[in-house]
């Protein structure tokens, strides 16, 4: 199926590429004989460029089964690449875990200082629980 819709695909793409080319050809024959050979060079030139591009693309995929991989060049990865690869990755790993320490340290603390507060303060902890207090810091904040 998959062969299918790339041969319609490529053959949209030639389709329109002959369209194309046959519009160019119908304007070049009022062109003189020496605009025209140095075009038909270019056109050589693209041709044989479009040509080692698709060479180069279809040595770089590799097909298994039906799925598809790149490849990723002429050597495998050796021990020094697997390790490089693996290096983003740690940093990753390591960053994340360092904000979570950092965030934690900064729960911890901020923790501690409302507590130092309240058993440093002048009013006794089980103040903040009566509720005559909560209705005296209400009227406090109306005056």
């Amino acid at each position: 199926m998959n062969t299918t819709h790339q041969m319609s695909a490529m053959s949209a793409e030639d389709r329109f590429g002959q369209r194309f080319a046959a519009r160019l050809s119908d304007a070049s024959d009022d062109l003189p004989h020496e605009i025209s050979e140095r075009l038909k060079a270019a056109r050589m030139v693209a041709l044989s460029k479009r040509n080692i591009l698709k060479m180069e693309t279809a040595s770089g995929a590799i097909s298994l089964g039906q799925t598809a991989a790149l490849h990723l060049g002429g050597e495998k990865f050796n021990w020094w690449g697997r390790m490089a690869a693996l290096v983003p990755l740690i940093a990753l790993v390591v960053g994340l875990m360092t904000i979570k320490l950092l965030q934690d340290e900064f729960l911890v603390d901020e923790i501690a200082s409302v507590d130092a507060e309240l058993l440093t303060d002048e009013l006794p902890p089980a103040a903040y629980t009566d509720p005559g207090f909560t209705q005296y810091l209400r009227t406090v904040g109306r005056e």
